[in-house]
Parts: C-alpha cells; sequence; structure tokens
C-alpha cells in the first residue's frame, strides 16, 4: 500500500458484482474509493432485502455454476460459507416432468459434450433429437470468443443458427430454446447467435460438470455483499447507497475529473462504471458530456429484458423433487424458473408451509397485471409441474416487477456494446455486457470485468498489484486440435478467396 495510491480519488459508479468487485480491489490497493450505488442496498439487482413484515425477498434468484472459479476464490477469501451443496435440477412443461439432471461431476468424465448429451435423463425427448444437434458442434469450434467470431455470429439469431446445422424442430423447442429463455432471457429469434453458442459452450458444453450449480442459502445480499461491504469498509472505502449519478465531468484531455450526483460533486482521478445497460442508458441521457460521445450515445441501441420475480407462502408441505427447476411451452416466448426454497435456504428450513420463488423471464406480458392476477397465474403453472399445489393456499406473497432489468444480447447488438477501456483516458466500463475475452457469462463475467476495470485504473494511476484473474479452463484437447485446424482452414480461405461477406 503506497502513499501514493492512498492520494489517488477513484469514483465506482455501481454496487453490483462488477462495482464491489472492483471497489474491493482497489481499496486493497490502497487507492481512495467511493462506490455510488443509486438503490437502497449495496448488490443492484441481486441485492435482496426485507419486506415490511420482516419476510426476506430478492430479485430474482441466481444460482452459482461450476466454472464461476473467480467468484468461488472470493468467498473463499471472505471465509465465508453462503452456499448450498451441489443440486440436482428439473425441467417441466405443461404435460409435466421433461428432463432430471444428475450431479454431472459425480459421474464418469467423458469427452465434452458426450456426458452432457447422456447423461440428463430425458423423459419425452427421443434419442434421434438429441443425435440432430451433433452438426451444431462445427460452430461451437469455430466460435472462439474473438472478436472476429462475434462479428460472424452476432448477425444471425439463435433460431436461424439452430436451423442452419439441422436441429430438430423438436430439439429446438424442447431443449434449446427454454435454455435461451432462461440463460439469454429471450426466445431464439431475439438472441444473437455469437451470444448464445458463448452462453452455452460456458454454462453446460465446454466440460462436463460446468452445469452443477450450487445455490445460496438466503438472499445474496445478506449472505454475500452484507459481510463484503463490510470488509470494503474497513480497508477505508466508502459505499454510498441512494446517490444516483447524473453526469460526469470532463476536460479538455478527455479525462474525468469529477462525478456529479445531483448537487454533489466527486472528485475523481480515475472513474469505473459499473452498472447494467438501462442504468447506464439513464445516466447518458442526463449527461450532457457524455450524450456529446458516439460510443456513449449509441448505447440507445442496446436493449433490456423485463423480469418478473414472485415468492409465495403455501399454508402446507408440498412434495418438490428438485430444489430448483426450470420450465418452458406455458408461454410462447417466456421462460420462467421455480425454486424450493425449505431446500435452497436457512431461514425457510423450519417454515411449516412451503416457500416457492419463482422468476419469469421476457415477462412484459405479466408486467401490467395485478398481484393476485399474477398469483393466481403462478400457481397455475405450479399446479401443472407439480399437482400437489393444486389445494394448497396462498398465505403471503411477494411480487417485484423489473421492467428492463437484464441485458438483451439481441442480433446486432455486439457492434454497440462497450469495451474496457473507453475513449475517455481514465474512465473505465465493466458489468456482464462488456466486451472481454475471458470466456465467462452472468455474474462470474460481472465480477471478472470488475477486477478488469480495476486492473486497467491500476495501469492509469501506475500504483498498486493488479488483482489475479483466474481464466476458464482450458478446451479439452480434441476441442483444441479441431480449432486449430478450423483456424488454419480459415487462414488459407482468407489468402486464396476474396472476402464476400462478413469475416
Amino acid at each position: 500500500m503506497s502513499k501514493e495510491s492512498q492520494q489517488k480519488k477513484v469514483i465506482v459508479v455501481g454496487a453490483g458484482w462488477a462495482g464491489l468487485g472492483a471497489t474491493y480491489h482497489l481499496a486493497k490497493q490502497g487507492y481512495d474509493v467511493t462506490l455510488l450505488e443509486a438503490g437502497q442496498y449495496p448488490g443492484g439487482l441481486v441485492a435482496g432485502w426485507q419486506t415490511a413484515a420482516g419476510k426476506s425477498v430478492e430479485a430474482g434468484i441466481h444460482g452459482f455454476w461450476y466454472p464461476y472459479r473467480n467468484i468461488f476464490s472470493l468467498i473463499n477469501e471472505l471465509g465465508i460459507s453462503p452456499f448450498t451443496t451441489w443440486t440436482r435440477s428439473a425441467q417441466y412443461s405443461p404435460a409435466g416432468l421433461e428432463v432430471e439432471s444428475p450431479i454431472f461431476q459425480d459421474l464418469p468424465r467423458l469427452p465434452t459434450p458426450l456426458g452432457t448429451f447422456i447423461y440428463p435423463q430425458f423423459q419425452r425427448l427421443p434419442l434421434i433429437d438429441r443425435l440432430s444437434a451433433l452438426p451444431l458442434l462445427y460452430s461451437l469450434i469455430d466460435f472462439d470468443n474473438s472478436d472476429q467470431a462475434w462479428k460472424r455470429y452476432d448477425y444471425l439469431t439463435a433460431r436461424e443458427l439452430f436451423k442452419t446445422f439441422g436441429v430438430s424442430a423438436r430439439l429446438y423447442k424442447e431443449a434449446f430454446e427454454p435454455m435461451l429463455l432462461v440463460g439469454l432471457f429471450a426466445p431464439g429469434e431475439q438472441c444473437s447467435a455469437a451470444a448464445t453458442l458463448g452462453m452455452l459452450y460456458y454454462f453446460i458444453l465446454a466440460h462436463q460438470p460446468d452445469f452443477d450449480v450450487v445455490w445460496c442459502r438466503g438472499t445474496v445480499g445478506e449472505k454475500i455483499f452484507r459481510p463484503w461491504v463490510e470488509q470494503i469498509e474497513k480497508l477505508g472505502a466508502r459505499v454510498l447507497s441512494k446517490h444516483k449519478v447524473t453526469d460526469v465531468i470532463i476536460d479538455s484531455n478527455d479525462h474525468v475529473k469529477g462525478v456529479v450526483c445531483n448537487d454533489e460533486i466527486f472528485d475523481a482521478d480515475a472513474v469505473i462504471f459499473s452498472v447494467g445497460v438501462t442504468g447506464m442508458k439513464k445516466i447518458v441521457s442526463s449527461s450532457p458530456s457524455l450524450q456529446n460521445r458516439a460510443e456513449f450515445r449509441n448505447l440507445n441501441n442496446l436493449g433490456a429484458v423485463d423480469v418478473l420475480a414472485t415468492r409465495l407462502w403455501f399454508d402446507r408441505k408440498i412434495d418438490i423433487p428438485r430444489p430448483s427447476n426450470a420450465c418452458f411451452g406455458f408461454d410462447d416466448s417466456t421462460g420462467w424458473t421455480f425454486f424450493d426454497l425449505n431446500a435452497l435456504h436457512d431461514e425457510f428450513t423450519d417454515e411449516p408451509g412451503t416457500v416457492i420463488e419463482a422468476d419469469f423471464y421476457h415477462a412484459n406480458q405479466f408486467l401490467h397485471l395485478s398481484d393476485h392476477e399474477i398469483v393466481q397465474i403462478v400457481q397455475g403453472y405450479l399446479t401443472k409441474c407439480i399437482p400437489g399445489f393444486r389445494e394448497a393456499k396462498v398465505i403471503d406473497s411477494s411480487v417485484i416487477r423489473l421492467a428492463n432489468a437484464v441485458t438483451h444480447f439481441a442480433p446486432g447488438s455486439y457492434r454497440y456494446l462497450l469495451p474496457a477501456k473507453t475513449r475517455l483516458q481514465n474512465l473505465f466500463m465493466s458489468g456482464d455486457w462488456i466486451i472481454n475475452r475471458h470466456g465467462s457469462w452472468s455474474q462470474e463475467k460481472a465480477y471478472v470485468t470488475g477486477l478488469e476495470a480495476a486492473n486497467l485504473a491500476i495501469s492509469y494511476l501506475q500504483s498498486g498489484e493488479k488483482a489475479n484473474i483466474l481464466p476458464v479452463e482450458a478446451d479439452e484437447n480434441h476441442i483444441q486440435f479441431a480449432r486449430n485446424i478450423n483456424q488454419v482452414v480459415r487462414d488459407v480461405g482468407k489468402s486464396i478467396l476474396p472476402n464476400f461477406w462478413l469475416p
């Protein structure tokens, strides 16, 4: 910790995984860090809070998957134990149970992607349909998360991708599209093929155990962010909630000199933005300084997806075979998940009744309904999955509407996403929608980009040690070999053939 770094002021905007990650590392390096959060609590969409009656609620349940190496490393460093054991999951349609997934790491490890196709227990999907996905392997090999790969696949929709490679209509409808609805939060015709390949590869297809997941044993805000923020504040950083950023002050040399929160100005030697797409667009809309710059003005071409988070308390115990469940086929363009909180959250272990969290993605058609109407719909859907819900009574409920809450990786959106390093010399970006080459997704990506932004600030301010970012697990040998061969063929093709279309 140097005297020089103590004198340097860094302002971080947004207290989610990215912002807290950047703040924590910079505080450890002795910087004067102030973290500004527009909401009431640190944590953004995953903060969680308590109702007036003292019941815990949150804006959706978020899993922690096997490849979240950096988040798991952070948890160990903080010395906390917030997670369940590895859990099995299931998938339902209106016809009932469709798929049950095992704990993949407990089974003999097969070369990717064989384990993903062989080990899940499909109730109705024929093997011939599953085998129709094999030609799709070429696109997974061809998509290596490089800039060139994103440009090749981003203008294509996921639906077009699966159709082009001969995936059967049934496999698409009953397997791939449900993954998109709960992984990229939109139907296939509205998802970038590049984002689809990146998400599927990271969470499911790169290595057999990647789909294994643990859950927080309470709200993420209570179990993870609260002790994390306490540690951050012990290091001397300030975490200020209810501070909505409205502008930045930029000098003639393209340096940000301060961050504006209404009438309050925070001087800065470096600034890190760690907010979602919707939050960033709001900041740009109120900031004449950022509106004058095309890279920020063009963010208005990006979109976000509506989320509905519900929590229902039932008057009796209901037998729910698996604690985490994904559902499809109830609404054409909406995916949803439901969780047995009696099994997942410590505070509900001894609850006399059943507590269910049900979250809906691409849920724009539900947001204007009344709470009562939504609760009735949710119970009806749950009953189609597990008949025991039919006779149960809802004795309490929470309905949280989250308009434009999660990033929409729409076809063609890649050209408008921002890299971590902007054209402003000391303004850096982080979040799950920021371009990076790490290869991770969702919460892990947000946290990793927070560390990457902190490292850029350290390089710019020339003081402190950079964060050690753990890479994703290396591709298996046969995938590396196939990608090397594919790249050689591409390079040869470029040298002898004209460039007819996109790279």
